[in-house]
């Protein structure tokens, strides 16, 4: 992974929101793998392996009149992204109780202290999915719990239901960066009931989990949510996130059809974090 190479897009956005949070969704869906926010608009990366030059050629935000987005392009080195991200990183306070932050941030005193480095992995608490997963968490019973954190990136949430009290606890990503990185994230945090995995849905069966945590994306949700409710246990919860408030309507319908009640949701800039109970 040391020789990966990864193309950097430049994206400079006017006005920046939606525009913004709406091309990352979008570049996700498309394959990419990590951004950084910039008072001017976001730098964002894939593997050069995975890259065509036609890639953009179905992000719709790109065609919208009514925003001004231009970028750049170059080839990047991991190493590099990495000085890259700790120059834009800072620690991110959720509800007074829980910190996430980098290794060379000083430790505050708060009931949950998280140490992350992300490289190239989706999941620092700066995106409103990621924060408002964390919420659902800090409010939530995990103690004792078995628990699933599908797409689980750096495996910030895996950590902190580690902190929160939960017994056992699998960690999945299909993406090999992902996989090593969230290794590493769960040993920099001690956490030694965590079980990280690189695969997709198909590694549940025939798991069954108290709590399954979900921060993918709306088509990935839709497909792998008959999954989620066969590996939950009765009065099992489920926390999705990773889609917009106009797609609540589609993941509350799906969830219904296995038995998945809506409970209630956060939300923040237009994303939506959405609670849900197998009953």
């Amino acid at each position: 992974m040391s020789h990966t190479v990864y193309k950097e897009y430049d994206f400079k956005i006017q006005p920046l929101q939606p525009a913004s949070d709406i091309l990352i969704a979008e570049l996700g869906e498309a394959g990419f793998e990590s951004f950084v926010e910039e008072e001017h608009g976001i730098l964002a990366y894939i593997q050069k392996s995975e890259w065509s030059s036609e890639l953009l050629n179905d992000i719709l935000i790109l065609q919208n009149k009514n925003f001004d987005i231009t970028y750049t392009i170059k080839d990047i080195e991991q190493e590099n992204w990495n000085a890259t991200w700790e120059k834009n990183f800072e620690a991110i306070q959720v509800d007074d109780k829980c910190i996430v932050r980098a290794p060379f941030h000083e430790k505050r005193n708060v009931e949950f202290d998280i140490v992350i480095e992300p490289k190239m992995s989706f999941g620092t608490g700066h995106h409103e999915t990621t924060y408002m997963m964390l919420r659902h968490i800090l409010e939530n019973d995990f103690s004792e719990k078995s628990v699933l954190d599908m797409g689980s990136g750096t495996g910030v949430l895996a950590i902190l239901a580690a902190l929160k009290g939960a017994k056992n606890i699998d960690a999945i990503d299909i993406d090999n960066w992902c996989y090593l990185n969230a290794q590493e994230n769960v040993v920099r945090n001690n956490c030694d009931n965590i079980n990280v995995y690189e695969g997709d849905v198909g590694l549940l069966k025939p798991k069954q989990y108290d709590i399954i945590m979900a921060n993918i994306n709306r088509n990935i949700l839709l497909a792998d949510i008959p999954a989620y409710a066969k590996s939950l246990k009765a009065n099992g919860m489920l926390f999705l996130s990773g889609f917009y408030r106009t797609d609540l309507p589609a993941i509350t319908s799906k969830c219904k059809e296995f038995e998945l009640n809506f409970v209630h949701e956060f939300e923040k800039n237009d994303w939506i974090s959405a609670f849900y109970r197998f009953y």
